[in-house]
């Protein structure tokens, strides 16, 4: 993956396929290579992911990652590609930083998907001290013992019924960490903080363009409620809840949920 001066940081990125571009924003705590078993879903698109500030091979500013932050780093990513509008999906804090450069930078953003996320401020709905406890001290060990990290955050992903069903997950999710440049513990401290000031909640009747909320029903860490009120703020979005589904809601049926935000992205 090459780096690119975005603003004032520098940002590790790739581009994957042909076609319109479509900006890829990963989630806490996790590199853009995260977006790795999604690309061959994507067709039709260039597809640009990154890494946030904090992971992978990008900066890591010893700061607080603000919401704000990480959205300007992508409104200049794409400014430093000569890419002057694009279709953008985020997932879970990736969709918080979709909100924000959707808000920030309406001219750069053509289309939307908001997955897995919420509005901040205090009408969002909070997961349970012991479910973020779990993310936190997880996402702090993913670098010196992801298998242990992985047995403390799949369920924070994933429902156990279908962690149960599919024992061959762990393997595949650990081999795929091994993969990645491993994220510092501190960059988990940086980006909460930033997570816990965000609220585009009041602001969201602002987006005009087109929203697609996505959200699995059985998500224990950014509750369901979070997507039916982004869509109470924004009544023109479509909402796309899928049965089942934990935070990581392309588990389940990756070929059938990414065809239907594909087809979305493309009409």
């Amino acid at each position: 993956m090459p780096k690119i001066k975005a603003g004032n940081i520098n940002l590790n990125y790739d581009v994957y396929g042909e076609g319109e571009p479509l900006l890829l924003i990963m989630g806490f705590g996790m590199s853009g290579a995260a977006w790795l078993p999604s690309l061959p879903f994507l067709g039709g698109f260039k597809s640009i992911y990154f890494d946030n500030r904090g992971t992978g091979l990008s900066d890591k500013p010893d700061c607080p990652y603000t919401i704000e932050d990480m959205a300007d780093d992508a409104s200049n990513l794409l400014k430093a590609l000569g890419i002057p509008r694009a279709k953008v999906f985020g997932v879970s804090m990736g969709g918080m930083i979709a909100q924000e450069l959707t808000l920030r930078h309406p001219e750069q953003v053509v289309k939307v998907v908001l997955g897995c996320t919420m509005p901040g401020g205090p009408n969002a709905k909070m997961t349970s001290p012991e479910v973020l406890e779990k993310l936190m001290t997880g996402s702090k060990m993913m670098a010196s013992d992801p298998e242990k990290a992985f047995d403390i955050i799949m369920p924070v992903l994933m429902p156990q019924e279908f962690i149960d069903a599919h024992p061959e997950i762990k393997a595949l999710m650990i081999a795929g960490a091994k993969m990645m440049p491993p994220t510092p513990p501190e960059t988990s401290e940086r980006a909460m903080a930033g997570i816990s000031t965000f609220n585009a909640y009041d602001r969201l009747p602002q987006i005009k363009c087109p929203v697609m909320i996505v959200h699995g029903e059985a998500d224990v860490l950014v509750l369901p409620e979070n997507a039916r009120l982004i869509k109470s703020k924004i009544p023109q979005a479509e909402l796309y809840m899928i049965p089942g589904a934990g935070h990581a809601f392309q588990s389940g049926d990756p070929v059938g949920i990414n065809a239907r935000i594909v087809n979305w992205l493309k009409n």
